[in-house]
């Protein structure tokens, strides 16, 4: 199978090459060889410098994470979600291909990740057209207007979600898809048939009930396609720190003041946190920990740095959860902490530095 797809991209290659009217198809095709065959780029001179985890294989790592998470879409909600996430690489792709082609550069990998995760912190039932408009606007204002990849200050696929949730409220809150959960499940249907207007998130905030910890776990509940069961995505989330992809620190940290603060907060004013494993389980919590959180780009360089990352972003989570009129505090949680993520490594460098000039 790999020697019948190199002879296809070799002949790729070739058409490219002798037809000039294919030319800008070359950026794109360079992007899926490099993505999917991993050809090493070694230099011409000294230094040779080993690392066995270049970008490519980094973006390799976190899409193999996101599988379970993306199988478990297509059991809980059936195909459609293959076709959410199709929608989200046509176009997100392709809003990269013409910056590239534009400016004369490859596309990079990044890309591939962000369309993946983009599509799984959206509701099932979301229009397909929908999903285009979100990952064009997230491609082109929170990575292509800073410069692309790696030079992005927020996390592109969370500015995708929140451009859709302050453009279009009712579809991203009101219409969630109760899940299959039974014999091939979503495997042999297209959509669900059952809407619901309410996630666990949402039951709480309006009624104080609290849904059983053992579904919010596996994943039978409503909710986004690739955020509801917490087991899956913690089966990624252990691959990611594993490899060393993503630093331990991060979803430790997001979690542990997460649990704390909200156990605090629960013991206190009962009426307004929900209980620490609820928080833990519901909605984005574990996918935001995991898949968001850990962007290398957006988020602190320095140890100490990931720590107050982490911790603040944990409990600005629970506190718009638990004392303002949304349901969901992730969102908002990562992408303010995105903001500050420069300024406290810039204070912790300068801190270290005054301390060795002292000495």
């Amino acid at each position: 199978m790999r020697r019948l797809l190199e002879r296809l991209f070799q002949s790729a290659h070739g058409l490219v090459n002798k037809h000039k009217a294919l030319s800008p198809l070359g950026t794109a095709l360079q992007a899926l060889d490099a993505f999917f065959f991993l050809k090493p780029e070694l230099p011409a001179a000294p230094p040779f410098v080993r690392d066995p985890l270049d970008l490519k294989r980094f973006m390799i790592m976190v899409v193999l994470a996101l599988m379970p998470a993306t199988v478990a879409s297509i059991y809980f909600f059936g195909w459609r979600s293959v076709a959410v996430i199709a929608v989200s690489y046509v176009f997100g792709v392709g809003t990269e291909w013409l910056f590239a082609y534009a400016r004369k550069e490859e596309i990079h990998e990044g890309a591939f990740v962000t369309c993946l995760i983009f599509p799984l912190i959206l509701p099932p039932t979301i229009p397909l057209w929908t999903v285009a408009v979100g990952i064009v606007f997230a491609t082109v204002f929170a990575k292509e207007a800073f410069g692309g990849t790696g030079r992005n200050i927020f996390n592109v696929a969370m500015i995708g979600r929140l451009f859709l949730a302050v453009a279009f409220p009712a579809t991203m809150t009101t219409r969630w898809q109760e899940p299959f959960t039974s014999g091939l499940g979503g495997f042999a249907r297209w959509s669900a048939d059952v809407v619901t207007g309410a996630t666990p998130l949402i039951s709480y905030k309006a009624t104080h009930s609290l849904t059983g910890l053992r579904d919010l776990f596996v994943g039978t509940v409503a909710g986004s396609l690739g955020e509801t069961s917490a087991l899956l995505i913690l089966l990624g989330g252990a691959f990611l720190v594993a490899t060393k992809v993503a630093n331990w620190r991060l979803p430790v940290g997001y979690l542990g003041a997460m649990a704390l603060f909200s156990a605090i907060g629960s013991s206190l004013w009962p009426e307004k946190f929900a209980p620490p494993l609820f928080q833990l389980l519901a909605g984005g919590a574990m996918f935001g920990a995991m898949f968001m959180l850990t962007d290398p780009v957006t988020c602190c360089f320095t140890k100490v740095g990931k720590w107050i990352y982490a911790v603040a972003a944990g409990i600005i989570t629970v506190l718009i959860r638990s004392l303002s009129g949304y349901v969901e505090g992730v969102m908002f949680a990562i992408i303010f902490m995105n903001t500050f993520a420069p300024l406290i490594d810039h204070l912790i460098l300068m801190a270290k530095y005054r301390e060795a000039a002292s000495e």
